[in-house]
């Protein structure tokens, strides 16, 4: 996940969703529409569509709830990223602990989930920078973390395919949400962003140009609500007590999990073949 974004590798990213086709999938889709809708309702968010050739100004667009301003934005995504880094950890510490109770390999899944939760973090790291949180807003993550880490975990124990579902359903919704704040950047409605810098740390973290923007990062941080989503719907796919994690080995780049929603089972089992021979290949080779 670390590396420089690309605007023109970027624009094949799509806005996709999965059909849900079983109850798990049925239930794990009701569930992060429902969790999005209250929590629009309960942070004011609202993107209404523009009236064609519209000429009102900035602010009447904000009055009329057609548009968020930087700190609306900023609050809104610094409230997800507080909450998406918990499902990787949660799942990563589950599996650990059946690696140990089982005294078996865990088939690459732990690193990639600890991954997951890292990126994310970092995602909330780097727009702290910009605005740092109140109290207030503090005390309202705190209470969602403890009721969403404390569900997630019981859930997990009971099923793992439904959380995955889960958490990618999620994150196609993260990439609706960045995708929305992209079109509102570049159309010049968050004129106060529009020169801002990239902060340092999303600098070194994705390996951007000395003279990145804001909007670089935006980027670079739905390039990543991507991954999630095309890893999720691949995990929940799989057999989670026997099939290999197929990303343990090497990413899809964004020709795949820009447009692709996941892996079934035959295909991660070609995957895994794959990244073999190319291992194998570099090992004949002499490359690393």
């Amino acid at each position: 996940m670390h590396f420089q974004i690309s605007h023109v590798i970027d624009i094949m990213l799509q806005v996709r969703h999965r059909e849900a086709k079983t109850l798990g999938d049925k239930a794990a889709s009701t569930a992060v529409f429902l969790a999005r809708k209250c929590f629009d309702i309960i942070s004011g968010y609202k993107h209404k569509p523009i009236p064609p050739n519209s000429d009102m100004t900035i602010e009447e667009l904000r009055k009329g709830g057609y548009i968020l301003d930087e700190k609306q934005w900023l609050a809104r995504i610094l409230f997800l990223e507080s909450i998406a880094g918990v499902p990787g950890m949660v799942a990563a510490t589950l599996r650990h602990l059946r690696s140990l109770r089982l005294m078996k390999r865990d088939a690459g899944w732990i690193h990639t989930l600890l991954e997951e939760a890292e990126n994310e973090r970092m995602h909330l790291m780097t727009f702290m920078t910009i605005r740092k949180p109140s109290i207030f807003f503090r005390i309202l993550v705190l209470g969602a973390q403890g009721v969403f880490y404390n569900a997630f975990f019981l859930t997990y124990l009971i099923s793992p395919r439904l959380c995955h579902r889960f958490v990618a359903y999620l994150e196609e919704e993260a990439v609706v949400t960045y995708t929305r704040c992209i079109q509102d950047f570049e159309a010049g409605h968050l004129p106060a962003w529009k020169d801002m810098p990239a902060p340092e740390i999303a600098k070194d973290y994705w390996r951007l140009n000395d003279d990145a923007k804001l909007l670089d990062v935006i980027y670079a941080v739905r390039s990543d609500e991507s991954t999630h989503r095309f890893v999720n719907h691949s995990l929940a796919n799989l057999n989670y007590k026997t099939d290999i994690n197929p990303f343990a080995l090497r990413e899809p780049d964004m020709h795949v999990k820009g447009t692709k929603l996941g892996f079934d089972r035959d295909e991660a089992e070609e995957y895994v073949r794959a990244s073999h021979k190319l291992i194998d290949k570099g090992r004949e080779t002499g490359q690393h």
